[in-house]
């Protein structure tokens, strides 16, 4: 094909918009590559506005971009339950095990991951090759759940309890505060909690529980969003949410996508499910996965509000 005599034509979708759905990033990073000059259309630099089809030679950073603009692509969603001991990171000095290498391999797009969880955390990591959709459930102005299961060394006291819904503490880099809080009990020295919060800075919970006088033994994420981990997922494992699933979590962010013929199945709508004894043992064999319909955090009516039930006990 040649780049120099072919011009991108008017009909198509916005450059930026598609850059985003292949997975280089969110739109508003897009923009800035654009702007930069670091994107060309069929050898010229790329400007805000311009229009793409499939047809059209794109590339970014002298590197070519395979790009699809069809409204029937929607993006890929993957679920993974992460071990402890993986990193969430493509390149290691130590070459330890990333969950990036349990992934299927991707032509033209690559899988962003939607929420880190540290070496040592285990539960739930989504994956996904739409970088806006990544923006909406990562970035903190949208304030998007996440719920973890969570054992420490010794227990809260009542009077820990109650402030950490209700003003919480201040850490190094801020102040830090649990929406919910339940004490899911325990035996011995481990005690497990469940709490939500609405951020995501680095080893926020660990770091919150240190503070507090009580080391953690073991860290679960269980739901982000309205995803909840599958129980039937087991660990070191991952599993492709269909078109159902995928429209409604696009609903759910606020973004557009093409309605579907596909029936959306029990796995969305459902409430979170029990978390007990047989989350935190290999091998397990429970019903299927669920994801939880709570507020839409891109929807002002209730943006704060969750219909995520707490009266699940976590079983050690």
């Amino acid at each position: 094909m040649n780049e120099q005599a072919k011009q991108p034509e008017q009909q198509g979708e916005r450059l930026q918009k598609v850059l985003a759905q292949i997975g280089l990033g969110s739109r508003r990073t897009m923009e800035e590559w654009i702007s930069a000059g670091r994107i060309t259309v069929n050898g010229e630099v790329a400007t805000l506005g311009m229009r793409v089809t499939e047809d059209d030679v794109v590339r970014a950073d002298k590197r070519l971009v395979h790009i699809k603009t069809s409204n029937n692509n929607l993006p890929r969603v993957l679920l993974y339950h992460k071990q402890e001991g993986e990193i969430v990171s493509r390149d290691d000095p130590e070459k330890r095990a990333s969950v990036f290498d349990k992934l299927p391999k991707l032509r033209g797009m690559k899988w962003i991951a939607i929420g880190r969880l540290d070496f040592n955390t285990s539960g739930l990591l989504i994956f996904t090759t739409s970088g806006d959709l990544a923006n909406r459930l990562m970035h903190p102005r949208f304030e998007v759940e996440r719920e973890y299961a969570v054992r420490v060394q010794g227990s809260m006291t009542d009077e820990q309890m109650e402030q950490m819904v209700k003003e919480g503490i201040t850490l190094e880099d801020g102040p830090v505060k649990f929406e919910r809080l339940t004490d899911e009990g325990g035996e011995g020295y481990n005690h497990w909690y469940r709490l939500m919060l609405k951020e995501g800075r680095n080893r926020i919970v660990r770091r919150t529980f240190e503070a507090l006088g009580l080391p953690i033994s073991r860290l679960i994420r269980v739901r982000f969003g309205i995803v909840n981990l599958p129980p039937h997922l087991k660990r070191g494992t991952l599993a492709e949410l269909g078109t159902g699933e995928v429209s409604q979590i696009l609903d759910w962010v606020g973004m557009e996508s093409k309605p579907v013929t596909e029936k959306v199945t029990e796995l969305i709508g459902r409430k979170a499910g029990k978390f007990d004894h047989g989350m935190m043992n290999a091998g397990h064999k429970n019903k299927k996965i669920g994801t939880n319909m709570s507020a839409s955090p891109h929807r002002k009516t209730d943006a704060r509000r969750s219909t995520t039930p707490f009266k699940n006990k976590v079983r050690p």
